[in-house]
């Protein structure tokens, strides 16, 4: 029997997968662009680590599903025995799959998880092949990820588990039975601030808040507002 793959909204028992929902925060895209590097050197003769935000606890996400605190932090403590035991594989994008596959490779392994406020961090190490690091041939998932962070392109992360949601105060929230799979690369990530950065002290440079239902109104009245003030001077009023 197959399980189900729960919708953006969705509540139930299924596959939680925290995929984009569509749109990025307009003010982050700007800083994101600015401040955003091409060409970025990566040095093959070493290990390759990058730090990702891998989910945050207490923040609506965009697909309207909010991790508790408590249930995070147990699912982040059980994740750290399969970093024990180097077991830590995932996938490039989501497949809807509550099972990890091997095939094309994994694109990286997790060997640290630490806390940052209620933003729960990961240290990676990119997993490239030998042909990669001699010749720059693409022939695993890993290399594959290099290349695009090699251009200094924008790579989001997002989470695959299996558990309920159910509707909570107006919020979906994530039941007690939730069990973390794994953490997937993706373009663009559900929770705000899920991207891929080199330096730890990149942090803040990456997080991202998304808006409010107030600042979404206030935002469209005044789009309204400057359109009618176009519309008079064009009219001569």
């Amino acid at each position: 029997m197959s399980l189900k793959i729960l919708k953006e909204n969705e509540e139930g028992f299924g596959i939680i997968i925290d995929e984009n929902a569509g749109f990025i925060s307009k003010e982050f895209t700007k800083k994101f662009i600015s401040e955003g590097t091409l060409n970025e050197a990566l040095d093959l003769t070493k290990p390759i680590y990058y730090y990702a935000t891998l989910q945050k606890y207490g923040v609506e996400n965009r697909n309207g599903r909010v991790y508790p605190e408590n249930i995070l932090k147990r699912e982040a403590n059980h994740y750290q025995e399969v970093i024990d035991r180097n077991s830590s594989f995932h996938e490039l994008d989501h497949p809807d799959s509550s099972t990890i596959s091997l095939k094309g490779g994994s694109p990286y392994r997790i060997v640290e998880l630490f806390w940052q406020g209620n933003a729960l961090i990961g240290k990676l190490e990119i997993l490239v092949s030998a042909g990669y690091r001699k010749s720059g041939i693409i022939s695993c998932n890993g290399d594959l990820l290099a290349h695009y962070l090699s251009y200094g392109m924008t790579v989001g992360i997002s989470s695959r588990g299996i558990g309920t949601l159910k509707k909570v105060g107006g919020q979906n929230m994530v039941q007690d039975d939730f069990e973390l799979i794994c953490w997937d690369a993706v373009s663009s990530p559900s929770t705000p601030g899920s991207y891929l950065y080199k330096d730890m002290n990149d942090f803040k440079k990456y997080d991202e808040v998304l808006p409010t239902e107030k600042d979404e109104i206030e935002e469209s009245s005044d789009s309204n507002l400057d359109f009618m003030r176009r519309l008079q001077s064009f009219l001569g009023k």
